[in-house]
Order: structure tokens, then sequence, then C-alpha cells
């Protein structure tokens, strides 16, 4: 997992697992980043290949402290092509939950980082 700065965006990008024993770094990053400020926030999921219940928990906390901080929170997940294969793990967890809908979904880091782009419809 890796944090860094993107037009304004301070992106966690997380790589492998979301689940019981990753999860916590996850969340940390978020909340380090809006301690240091941030209140744009990507998460690129791209290369995330199993996401559990605690991940999701992670996901959905995030998103709840970006909106109690005015802040905005973006998720990368691949819609088509090679990174969407990991990528789908995470989009079918989300929309088998119900809850993909509450997130801004992007296709790539570019579109998150981008004002004027549109997410991906849920």
């Amino acid at each position: 997992m890796t944090r860094a700065e993107r037009d304004g965006w301070a992106v966690v990008t997380v790589t492998g697992e979301m689940d019981l024993v990753s999860s916590p770094a996850v969340r940390q990053q978020v909340h380090d980043a809006v301690a240091d400020g941030r209140r744009n926030v990507v998460l690129d999921l791209t290369a995330v290949r199993f996401c559990d219940s605690s991940g999701v928990g992670v996901l959905i906390g995030a998103r709840r402290l970006m909106r109690s901080c005015a802040g905005r929170l973006r998720i990368v997940l691949p819609a088509g092509g090679p990174a969407a294969d990991e990528g789908a793990h995470v989009n079918r967890v989300l929309a088998a939950l119900g809850v993909r809908r509450l997130f801004e979904v992007y296709p790539d880091l570019a579109a998150a980082t981008d004002d004027s782009a549109q997410p991906l419809s849920a």
C-alpha cells in the first residue's frame, strides 16, 4: 500500500487483499490523509484481488469520515481491460452487498483525480 499526491488528491493505492489483516492499514492511511488536512481522497483498488466484509467496512467508514469533514472520496475500479480482472472482485462484492451505489467509482486514476470527470454508473 502506498500514499501519494496527485492533482490535489491524496491517493491511497491498495494491492493484494483487503481483509481482516490488511484493512486496518487502509483505514489508517485514510485517517492519516485527513489528519494531514487532505479533504480529497482516492482509493485506488485496481490491484485488489480479494475483499471481505472488513474491507467493505473500511470503505464505508472512509466514506463516512470524508462526508463528516466535508471531503470527497473516490474509488478506482477498472471497468474493462486486463486491470479489470483484479478489480472485478471488489466490484462484485460491493454490488452483491448493494453498497456500490454509495461510492463514486472511476475506471482509472486519471479520471478519479480529474474534477471534470463523471463517475461510472452503479
